[in-house]
């Protein structure tokens, strides 16, 4: 009788159910933790692409810390590479990590920690210094070797109307040829103002007919404009196969480049480079950004639909060289600020990550221009039912900008209702804008087409040798 009593008895000592113990180390489904945390906090998660399925995790229920919902998200999804974005205060959605991107309640956060930093103008300029320096660093752009001292090739010169465009290949560094186009106002009377516009992620990059009009349009107010080609984009996938774009060596590559275009238009007579300009959308934004923080010689900067404070561009070509580390973590939001004090307009949209600048990342700006008292000379132009694009509404908020921090004409792109007019421009076939001939036969021989010597020219090794090589 008292055996049968003592296997009761232990019987009802044994874990019910599905009950864990230390000596499985409470390993268990993150489902079912993420389904607790659900109830603990009185929140939703989801996770919409089934990131969880079969994740199991040593200790995880342990891993709660009560009174603080996302110290215990980040403990149970950091393991597997996963993250969280709050979609509302009661909603929290499951994604993979990105190193790029954030939600925006992460952006506010960091935000607010920067603007601690730098309570005075001369901490801010202690800061700024210490940061162009080391985005000048991670480009690679001080080892970058000597431009050859070669004249650039130069088509002949189309002319329309009151403007002219002629096609450039600029040797940027041994064997590496920028490719691109200038428009110019015609006829081009003494000095002009320069306007580089590195193009983005939009399909035909420099060729596509909304590049073309911003082109066209401001050489016609009386600006040289000059356009070029993104790395391994364009014309360069003659040198360097588009599989090569998003390796980190196109963003040095991308940055040296506008930075010895402007060179050489420094050699020209007819720029005046007391006015020097930029503009771009997406990546062309994250490059205008970029050249404005560590170029002195950018007096005017547009960045178009890409000024975040918790994206900073998926592509390497933006973010691989690490540059938004500097100063021990920055953001597009800070690096914009650089630009201060002079004169900047900050375009965004309601679709993609620049959808809170209005609340968020503008202030942030708009705040250490006031470092300056110069509040007045950074603007946003915000469109809230747009998308991701330097769309006409976008060029029209940006031509009377340069218009007026450059001195440029907008009567002469103005139709009888004082409207910018853009129709008068001609959209030009691929074939005409091309430097090396349609099939690239007019190459020079000594272009390199080897990545890996690519690399090397900067002291580095090319770290992903299972790349396509061309």
């Amino acid at each position: 009788m008292k055996k049968v009593f003592l296997v009761v008895f232990l019987f009802l000592l044994l874990p019910k159910g599905n009950a864990q113990t230390s000596d499985d180390n409470y390993r268990g489904p993150i489902t079912k933790t993420i389904q607790k945390i659900e109830s603990i906090f009185k929140v939703t998660i989801k996770d919409k692409d089934g990131l969880l399925k079969e994740k199991e995790l040593d200790y995880a229920d342990w891993r709660i810390r009560q009174g603080n919902l996302e110290v215990s998200l980040t403990a149970i999804l950091a393991p597997f590479d996963l993250t969280f974005f709050k979609e509302n205060d009661s909603t929290y959605v499951i994604r993979k990590f990105e190193y790029a991107r954030n939600s925006d309640n992460v952006g506010k956060e960091r935000l607010e920690y920067l603007a601690d930093l730098y309570p005075n103008l001369k901490a801010w300029e202690t800061r700024k210094a210490d940061l162009k320096q080391c985005i000048i660093s991670s480009i690679g752009l001080d080892k970058a070797p000597p431009m050859p001292k070669k004249k650039p090739i130069l088509t002949p010169i189309r002319k329309y109307g009151n403007y002219t465009v002629e096609n450039i290949g600029l040797e940027i560094i041994p064997g590496v040829y920028a490719t691109g186009s200038i428009y110019k106002p015609y006829p081009l009377k003494g000095k002009a103002p320069v306007i580089i516009t590195p193009n983005g992620h939009f399909g035909d990059g420099r060729y596509r007919k909304d590049q073309q009009l911003r082109c066209a349009v401001l050489a016609k107010m009386g600006a040289v404009v000059v356009d070029f080609d993104l790395f391994a984009w364009g014309e360069s996938t003659l040198q360097f196969p588009s599989t090569l774009h998003r390796q980190s060596i196109a963003q040095t590559i991308q940055v040296l480049s506008a930075e010895r275009l402007l060179d050489y238009m420094a050699t020209q007579k007819y720029a005046d480079m007391s006015r020097v300009a930029a503009t771009g959308g997406s990546g062309g934004g994250s490059q205008t950004m970029f050249l404005a923080a560590i170029d002195d010689r950018i007096k005017v900067s547009v960045p178009v639909v890409m000024t975040s404070s918790h994206f900073s561009g998926g592509c390497p070509c933006e973010s691989g060289r690490g540059l938004h580390l500097c100063g021990n973590g920055t953001n597009n939001a800070e690096i914009a600020s650089m630009a201060a004090p002079k004169p900047q307009l900050i375009v965004s949209d309601g679709g993609d990550w620049t959808a809170t600048v209005p609340e968020l990342e503008y202030p942030f700006v708009k705040k250490t221009y006031g470092l300056y008292g110069k509040e007045n000379l950074v603007e946003n132009a915000h469109f809230p039912k747009e998308g991701h694009n330097y769309g006409e509404s976008k060029r029209m908020a940006m031509y009377p900008f340069m218009a007026k921090y450059l001195g440029l004409d907008l009567k002469k792109v103005q139709n009888e209702k004082g409207e910018i007019d853009e129709s008068t421009c001609v959209i030009e076939p691929y074939e005409k804008m091309y430097v090396f001939g349609a099939k690239g036969e007019n190459l020079p021989a000594n272009a390199l087409k080897d990545i890996d010597k690519l690399y090397e020219m900067f002291g580095e090794k090319n770290l992903k040798v299972n790349e396509v090589k061309k």
